[in-house]
């Protein structure tokens, strides 16, 4: 018994946490989907789903919007990668900024940027009208895959910069020595040793891309898809089906999880390891190579941080309704939330603040158990903590909504619930982050303070908790960005009064309310850039470090 104490203990109850509230969920979801609305098991929803058109081409459109996304987040971030680890350019120290670009401005206010200056009202849009310029709309595919890409071609790019640094340039010289062109040489040898973290980060942009909410129901008003459908499936009030909510959202799960299969099988047929050698040198470019590879480089860095100036410039524009008028200025948008709307700034505040210390203190505990104190649950526990990064957050809020709004634990509709899905959501990356240095601490530490007679717990708190505290630093600040632009779970389960500043912002671009958004938009940013300036510049964390 005294074996199983603590951390016997402490790993069955976490197991059961997630048994809880995210497997009992989506099982639930998954099995409601062969149930009628009489409650007896039908494939109705599936017959529905595959013999109405919009379904079938809601699913099409996704998959081909996720693999036009991801194809072009690969071009653009593998070229960024190669650019930024092998030459030597001008301005290559801002591109670490990108991937801090990606938490500062959440999707759903890189969407609206976007929308402010090539939209039906927008900047670039009224300007070329100006001169009798006719420009094509921007809401539908163009737009999607446009925003979709500056917004995630990020996870590519450090997923491809990593491998590259790790590459042994000896493999390439070899290559070269024996005739064969530079060019070939990158083709032949370089690019097939990067495939396996380039279709990892692949597998990521695809998932995100298919459960993405907050950029498809802005610009893709024309182009269904899936996400869309099962959002307006589950809020509709007439008319709803039920059972069409649980099968879309199976469909979804099952989207995911089979190209999770394909990227698996395909990494496994091509498995390269590399072992230690010299990293590439960085080379100086001359001449109009320099200026082509800094002008691209460039480009890509302005248009990935230009919709935080957009939101910025916007939230103090004077409109009138859905018209802004450029270049005149004003308080007002920021006036109205300080007499109407400090509620939903407190709202974001507070779930996310809690979300954060449930999250991390739950993430903190089992990235130990998992990487100090494996026992016969850890595997599953490593497969529960996977499922909420395999299903899209409008998913994970109607299970939740729908696993909890009977029996003996009635969540839905309260603050509680909202906590819940937003600690879930981040939860695997709280546990990447927590455990990032637990491997470089030795079991001997803890060993020996157990041997000079501390308990086990003390131990933990004693000797490995401090030792984990950069780790942990890095899960709360990622958690705590995250969760305040959360947009896609809280969205469907949110009750009146319980608005944070995502939704509030969501519900004010549908009404075409660019300004007042555009303020909404600019106070999450300062929520979120505040502890991100802290956690770098005055804790000095290495937010990517894992």
């Amino acid at each position: 018994m005294n074996r199983f104490l603590p951390w016997g203990l402490l790993s069955l109850l976490a197991l059961a946490f997630l048994l809880l509230f995210i497997a009992y969920p989506i099982i639930g979801i998954l099995l409601r989907s062969f149930i009628d609305e009489s409650g007896e098991f039908s494939l109705e929803g599936f017959f529905i789903f595959l013999n109405q058109g919009r379904y079938l081409e809601a699913l099409a459109n996704s998959i081909i919007l996720g693999l036009s996304v991801t194809f072009c987040c690969t071009v653009v971030g593998v070229f960024l990668a190669f650019i930024v680890a092998r030459f030597d350019i001008p301005f290559s120290n801002i591109v670490f900024l990108l991937p801090l670009s990606v938490l500062i401005i959440p999707e759903l206010i890189s969407a609206q940027s976007w929308i402010m200056v090539f939209g039906n009202n927008g900047l670039v849009t009224h300007l070329l009208d100006a001169f009798g310029i006719p420009f094509p709309r921007f809401y539908g595919w163009f737009g999607l895959i446009y925003v979709m890409t500056l917004t995630y071609y990020v996870h590519i790019f450090l997923a491809a910069l990593a491998a590259l640094r790790g590459f042994d340039h000896s493999l390439e010289e070899a290559g070269q020595s024996l005739g064969t062109a530079p060019l070939t040489t990158y083709v032949k040898v370089v690019f097939p040793t990067i495939i396996p973290a380039v279709l990892s980060a692949g597998l990521i942009v695809f998932t995100l891309v298919v459960g993405n909410f907050a950029i498809a129901i802005s610009l893709g008003q024309r182009v269904p898809l899936l996400s869309v459908l099962t959002y307006r499936s589950f809020i509709s009030e007439l008319g709803g089906n039920p059972t069409m909510q649980s099968t879309l959202a199976t469909v979804s799960i099952l989207l995911v999880a089979l190209v999770l299969f394909l990227q698996r099988w395909y990494i496994s047929k091509r498995d390269y390891q590399m072992v230690a050698g010299r990293t590439p040198p960085r080379s100086k470019l001359k001449g109009w190579k320099s200026w082509a590879a800094t002008g691209v480089a460039g480009l890509v860095i302005v248009l990935s941080l230009l919709p935080a100036l957009v939101v910025l410039a916007g939230s103090f524009t004077v409109s009138r309704g859905p018209v802004m008028y450029w270049g005149q200025f004003t308080l007002d948008n920021y006036t109205r939330i300080l007499d109407f709307n400090l509620g939903v700034v407190g709202n974001s505040l507070k779930f996310a603040s809690l979300a954060t210390l449930l999250g991390v203190t739950f993430a903190t505990l089992v990235s130990y158990l998992l990487v100090k104190k494996r026992s016969a649950l850890s595997s599953t526990l490593d497969y529960l903590l996977l499922l909420p990064l395999t299903i899209s957050g409008t998913v994970l809020g109607i299970s939740l909504a729908q696993g909890f709004n009977s029996g003996p634990m009635v969540l839905t509709g309260t603050a509680a619930l909202m906590v819940l899905a937003m600690m879930l959501r981040r939860l695997p990356f709280g546990v990447r982050n927590a455990s990032s240095n637990l491997h470089n601490i030795s079991n001997s530490l803890e060993e020996a303070s157990v041997s000079l007679g501390v308990p086990p717990g003390r131990t933990f708190f004693n000797v490995v908790l401090p030792l984990m505290a950069p780790g942990i630093a890095a899960a709360a600040i990622l958690t705590w960005v995250t969760t305040v632009a959360e947009l896609s779970a809280s969205v469907v389960i949110y009750q009146a009064g319980q608005e944070t500043l995502p939704i509030q912002i969501f519900r004010l671009i549908n009404s075409d309310l660019m300004a007042r958004a555009s303020a909404f938009g600019v106070i999450n940013m300062v929520i979120i850039l505040v502890p991100v300036f802290i956690g770098i510049r005055v804790m000095k964390v290495k937010l990517f470090s894992s």
